[in-house]
Order: C-alpha cells, then sequence, then structure tokens
C-alpha cells in the first residue's frame, strides 16, 4: 500500500439549497449571502488540506416563475465561475400533485 500523503487534497461539494437552509435555521440569515469559496478553504485550511477543487449544485427558478430569484442566482453564479467554482445549475421543476384524503378531501401541493 502506497505512504499516506504529506498533504492531502480535498474537493468540496456544495449544495446551495442545503446550504441555505442549513444556514437560515442555525443563524437566522434570511438571504442566501455565504461565499462558497471562502467556505471551502475555510475547512480545507482548518484540516491542512490542499483545496484542489470546489462544485457547487444548485436549481434556479425560471424568470417567469421568480424573477428575482432567477436574477440573484444567475449574478451569483456568475461571481462563483470567476472564482474557479464548477457549477452545475439547472431549473427548479415544479408540479402540482392532488392528494386525495382519506376524509374525501382533495388537497393540491407542490412538489419539487
Amino acid at each position: 500500500m502506497p505512504p499516506e500523503p504529506a498533504v492531502k487534497r480535498a474537493t468540496a461539494f456544495i449544495d446551495g439549497q442545503n446550504l441555505f437552509h442549513a444556514a437560515r435555521e442555525s443563524f437566522g440569515y434570511p438571504y442566501p449571502s455565504y461565499d462558497v469559496s471562502a467556505l471551502a478553504m475555510s475547512v480545507s485550511q482548518a484540516h491542512g488540506w490542499a483545496l484542489s477543487q470546489t462544485r457547487f449544485y444548485t436549481g434556479i427558478p425560471d424568470p417567469d416563475d421568480d424573477p428575482f430569484w432567477h436574477g440573484f442566482w444567475s449574478a451569483k453564479l456568475a461571481v462563483m465561475g470567476r472564482q474557479d467554482v464548477h457549477l452545475f445549475a439547472r431549473s427548479l421543476r415544479y408540479r402540482n400533485r392532488v392528494v386525495n384524503l382519506a376524509d374525501g378531501t382533495v388537497v393540491s401541493q407542490f412538489e419539487f
């Protein structure tokens, strides 16, 4: 077996929506103002790892569904791309799901 490297390399995988909801729940942040490059670097340095890559994944609302958040995420992703973050984004997909309750009531809800 080869010897363990003196400096370990790390790749950060970040799910944007999970990070936002965790920060909101833990710290009360109402807005996704995080810096994924700084976060990945901080975690890597704390463990003595050499950060080799940061990857960010998120869903973006279509401009017709939510123009504000579409514009926000488009701009935020552009900045991350200039910081050499590898990006994967797709349109959010919503569908209406009809649920028949035991009492005969029919309820419509969104699914992601």
